[in-house]
């Protein structure tokens, strides 16, 4: 199983379950990751959503050598179609399940991790989390579901988005992407505790908050923006594209090898 699922005292626990590969995420793990939120969302049982990963990091981000097509049979179109589903319609979904949600963040989360954990309502970071978006690096000017300025504000986006370097976990919790850092062997403690607490309020008074917040973001331009930023980030893959080989491939499966 790519991803676990558990229910109890009224919190739901999703686990990222593919610590042998930095929990890279292959279209399989995406849609048990879709399938896990839908059954959490429709389960009246539960009143909160927790999200977490096993082993030494939270996301490596995209898995691109899985069911892709060799580099020479790539296309713009094919890219666009596969990641509206399963990077943007995903990730909106979860952003907007009416329960609240918490991401644990451990190790690294990189690009595609950040699709993972910005839609939830709360992130508890490990000290030893480091946040980062290195594409620009690879002629891609970020992740599908662009989030960055709207977690960091455009000064900070602009510059992780820049220089590709990690965010670490102070620093994400000064800018409010974090709520709040724990020691590592605290991780998960800290982050239960955090949704039992939450999990003591009437379900309907933090649907109603939560829609709340969310909406008053959705006014202020979110959600146009994210739709208007996937296609930006399309041309990302076009200039990819480009380039003889498709090197994206090979560079994310470098990195992605250094952390196993």
């Amino acid at each position: 199983m790519n991803v676990l699922y558990e229910a109890a005292d009224k919190i739901a626990t999703i686990t990222l379950n593919r610590p042998e590969v930095a929990n890279a995420q292959n279209m399989a793990l995406l849609d048990e990751l879709d399938a896990a939120w839908t059954k959490a969302a429709e389960d009246d049982e539960v009143s909160v959503i927790v999200l977490r990963a096993e082993g030494k990091h939270f996301s490596a981000g995209h898995d691109l050598n899985d069911r892709w097509p060799s580099p020479d049979e790539i296309t713009l179109e094919w890219i666009y179609r596969a990641e509206s589903r399963r990077y943007l319609d995903y990730t909106l979904r979860w952003r907007n399940t009416p329960k609240p949600s918490i991401a644990a963040v451990q190790g690294r989360c990189i690009a595609g991790g950040l699709m993972l954990c910005w839609p939830c309502d709360l992130i508890v970071a490990a000290e030893d989390a480091l946040f980062s978006d290195p594409v620009a690096t690879m002629g891609i000017g970020g992740v599908e579901y662009h989030g960055h300025t709207w977690e960091l504000g455009a000064r900070k986006a602009k510059e992780i988005l820049f220089t590709g370097r990690p965010l670490t976990a102070e620093e994400a919790e000064k800018t409010g992407m974090v709520n709040k850092v724990v020691p590592r062997a605290e991780l998960d403690t800290e982050t239960r505790a955090l949704a039992a607490q939450i999990a003591k309020m009437h379900p309907f008074a933090l649907r109603q908050a939560k829609r709340a917040v969310n909406q008053t973001l959705d006014v202020q331009g979110f959600h146009a923006a994210i739709q208007s930023a996937f296609d930006i980030h399309q041309t990302g893959h076009g200039n990819a594209l480009s380039v003889a080989g498709y090197p994206i491939l090979a560079r994310l499966d470098e990195m992605k090898k250094k952390l196993q």
